[in-house]
Formats: C-alpha cells, sequence, structure tokens
C-alpha cells in the first residue's frame, strides 16, 4: 500500500493528488502532468511523497522521449502509479508543466512481465495536433517511433519490456475511467486490486 504522507500534502499541493481532473475525462480530455520533455534521455519521476520531481536515471540507451512524458492526476494504474501518458505536440514541454490532453490511443505494454498501459493523447491546445481524434490517423512512422523508443530504451539495462499492440481512442477510455476509480477507491480507504488484465 503506498503511504500518503499529510504533513507534506497540507505545505505544497501534490501534482499527483491535488489536481482535479474534472468531467472532461469522460469524453477522453484531462488535465495531465509532463514529468519528461520531448527529446530527454533524463527520466524524471515524481516522487510520491514530496510532490518534488526526482532525476531516476539517465537512459542507458542512445535514445529519447518521442513525446512529451507524464501522467494522469488522480489515478491509481495496475502498477501502483499514476497512470502513465503520452502526450504528443509540436515543442517539448517543461516537467512539472500542466497541459491539457485528449486521449487518441492506447499502448498496451509488459515492462518486466507487467501490465503497463500508456495512454497517448494530443495537446489540445497545440494546433499542429490538436486535430486528430484516433491514433490512426497519425502517420504510421509516428507510431512505429513511439512503439520503438518503449522496446528498446531498457535494453542496455537487460530488461524486457513488450510493446502487445497500439489501440484506438475508443480503448483507451475504460483504462482512463478504470484507474480514476481505482484512486477514488483508494484515497476513501478501500482495498484495490492491481496487476490485472483490462485489455
Amino acid at each position: 500500500m503506498i503511504k500518503i504522507p499529510e504533513p507534506f500534502h497540507q505545505i505544497a499541493p501534490n501534482p499527483w493528488h491535488d489536481v482535479p481532473v474534472g468531467e472532461g475525462s469522460a469524453r477522453g480530455i484531462f488535465p495531465a502532468i509532463v514529468e519528461i520533455p520531448m527529446g530527454s534521455s533524463n527520466k524524471y519521476e515524481l516522487d510520491k511523497e514530496t510532490g518534488l520531481l526526482m532525476l531516476d536515471r539517465v537512459l542507458y540507451s542512445a535514445v529519447y522521449y518521442p513525446a512529451n512524458y507524464g501522467f494522469i492526476p488522480r489515478t491509481l494504474a495496475d502498477d501502483g502509479d499514476p497512470l502513465d501518458v503520452l502526450v504528443l505536440g509540436a515543442e517539448p514541454v517543461y516537467p512539472l508543466t500542466l497541459v491539457m490532453a485528449r486521449a487518441i490511443g492506447l499502448m498496451v505494454m509488459k515492462d518486466q512481465d507487467e501490465l503497463d498501459h500508456k495512454v497517448i493523447a494530443v495537446h489540445v491546445n497545440d494546433p499542429e495536433y490538436s486535430s486528430y481524434t484516433d491514433v490512426h490517423q497519425l502517420p504510421p512512422h509516428r507510431l512505429a517511433v513511439l512503439k520503438r523508443f518503449f522496446e528498446d530504451y531498457k535494453t542496455l539495462e537487460k530488461k524486457s519490456v513488450i510493446v502487445d499492440e497500439i489501440l484506438s481512442a475508443e480503448k483507451a477510455l475504460p483504462v482512463i475511467d478504470e484507474a480514476l476509480a481505482n484512486y477514488k477507491t483508494w484515497r476513501d480507504g478501500g482495498e484495490v486490486i492491481l496487476n490485472k488484465p483490462t485489455i
């Protein structure tokens, strides 16, 4: 069980716990917190206890994040973390920036044999990407780049990542809804069973 340290929570806002998601999530529109800017080889990660951004590691391979990478606030995914999201846009976004995003797809993958969904989204205020409503509208090369990054980025760490498939926007919405429900149950003191197959 993840411990929520109340003193920190009361002193400063925590990006995971204190950003309301709003009603738009039912239509696939939600706030996303960027942890890692597009083009970075640094893997930043939210420190769950303090709400600060921690440099987890520098990627071992000569690769960089192909999209802005972060999480959807007030969600709890099957790995015990907030639900991951890739936010496509024309420019890198500073870490810990809040952006409005729309889900256009879902990457289903296994990281060390554990299910690890990544929502694929677009920044709704980016004119180059805002018109996309489904991942299959993207150029095939863009999808290949996203997939290849996650297949390769842990290779030199001798860790296994398998990208099973990239699914359409309609498959992403139930995963987001479930992660929001898991978070609410957890915050309300209920038990959440994680690492269960969703797709």
